[in-house]
Order: C-alpha cells, then structure tokens, then sequence
C-alpha cells in the first residue's frame, strides 16, 4: 500500500533535488526512495558497529563516511 506525504525543501534542496534528478533521468519519487533505500543500508551497518568506506576507482583514495 503505497501512502501519500508532502515535503517542504528549501529553495537550495530543491535545486539539488531537481538537478540530480535531471541528471539520472528519474522522478523525484524515485531519487527520493533511492535516497531512503542507501540512508536505511548505511544506518544498518553503521549500527551494528560496521565503518562505511568511499573509495576511488583506482583506489588511491580512501574517505570513511560519517553519518550526523
């Protein structure tokens, strides 16, 4: 069952929102619900004590991701 919700962004949000979603190709449901699919994935490892990694193609580099 699929619900209904409003979100009030900042004009500064919106904008990111809008370019990115310019940028894939997709709704603004869509990248939103990507958005909560990757925040729910990293919280869970982040709370079972796991660190979450970005790292390079060509793996010069190396930033752990903090989650405020």
């Amino acid at each position: 069952m699929k619900k209904t919700m409003t979100l009030n962004l900042t004009e500064t949000e919106m904008d990111a929102l809008e370019t990115l979603c310019d940028e894939k190709g997709i709704s603004k449901t869509a990248l939103i619900r990507m958005a909560l699919r990757l925040y729910k994935s990293v919280d869970e490892r982040l709370t079972q004590g796991q660190k979450v990694f970005i790292e390079s193609a060509d793996k010069s580099e190396r930033a752990e991701l903090i989650v405020l």
